[in-house]
Parts: C-alpha cells; sequence; structure tokens
C-alpha cells in the first residue's frame, strides 16, 4: 500500500503550501493539496463552495479527498486548514502516524498569519475580521493539530527556507527517498 512521504497539517497562512512544494522539489517527489483535489473535483473554488453550498458539505467533499490521498498519494501531501476538524480525518492522520507516517505541523502565530493573509478573498472563514478569526481559529485548532502531529514546527519569525530545511530533518530516509 502506498501512503505519502509527509503530511503537512496547519492553520490558514502557516505555510503549507510554500513549505510543502519546497520540501517535495528538494526530494524529488510530488505535491498534492486535498483543497485543490476538491477544486478539481467540483470545478469550483473553495470560497465558492462555502458561500454556495455550505461548510459542512465542503468539509464532507475534503474528508473524502484527504482519505483519497492518504490512500493513494505518495509524495508529500498539504490538507486544508480546517480538515482537522473533522474526527474522521483526525483518526486516519493518527493511524497514518501510528503506522511510521510524518505528520508535521506548520504552527503559525496569529500576528504572522494576518501578515500573509492580507485582504484574501480566497479564504472565506477570514473574510470578515481577518485576525479576530485567525485568532479563534488558532485556539480551537491547536489541539486538533497536536492530535494529528508527529512533528510540531513553529513557523513564526521564520524564513521558508528555515522552515523547510527543519521539516526535511524530520523525514525519516525511508520517506526521503
Amino acid at each position: 500500500m502506498s501512503r505519502p512521504a509527509l503530511v503537512l497539517v496547519g492553520p490558514p497562512a502557516s505555510g503549507k503550501t510554500t513549505v510543502g512544494t519546497a520540501v517535495a522539489a528538494a526530494r524529488d517527489l510530488p505535491f498534492r493539496d486535498t483543497d485543490r483535489d476538491v477544486e478539481v473535483e467540483t470545478g469550483s473554488s473553495i470560497a465558492d463552495l462555502f458561500v454556495q453550498h455550505g461548510e459542512p458539505n465542503f468539509r464532507a467533499l475534503e474528508e473524502r479527498a484527504v482519505a483519497r490521498a492518504l490512500a493513494e498519494h505518495e509524495g508529500v501531501l498539504a490538507l486544508g486548514g480546517g480538515a482537522v476538524t473533522s474526527s474522521g480525518t483526525r483518526e486516519a492522520l493518527v493511524a497514518y502516524g501510528r503506522a511510521g507516517g510524518t505528520v508535521v505541523w506548520l504552527d503559525v502565530d496569529v500576528s504572522s498569519a494576518a501578515r500573509r493573509v492580507g485582504l484574501s478573498r480566497d479564504r472565506p472563514l477570514l473574510a470578515v475580521n481577518p485576525r479576530a478569526m485567525l485568532r479563534t481559529m488558532l485556539e480551537q485548532r491547536a489541539p486538533l493539530y497536536a492530535e494529528v502531529a508527529t512533528h510540531p514546527v513553529a513557523t513564526a519569525g521564520r524564513s521558508p527556507e528555515e522552515v523547510v530545511a527543519e521539516v526535511l530533518a524530520v523525514l525519516t530516509p525511508e520517506e526521503a527517498r
């Protein structure tokens, strides 16, 4: 059975795509983002899915996308920031970690995340008051990220290169291929 070499979790603007694509390139592995999988499957943006069909519908699509990717992807996998709110996804990630997989939680503080997000219209949960929503989101989801992570990596005040180096250092030789 195939499995990802690495799974990245973390809140919006923690650097999952930036770090994931760099780690994938450094290890000559494919990169996959489950938010992108949902967009391709539905033909809609994440923001449009939230507006047109609601968050519960999006979360169901996301849970299926994560399960599929965990089963078939052999490279670096980045999950959407809220994927860990699904108990099914958390169970799958914990099982993956127990089986020897690496789940890195890219942890970020509110001020760094707010700077990175800016006024992005592509983040539906942050549309109204980004700083307050980020603070609430980080506080509520931190225990969920901690539950599934095999390695937390702080990103605040660090360059992408520093974070990538730390993530590369936690990969086992088999995962790094």
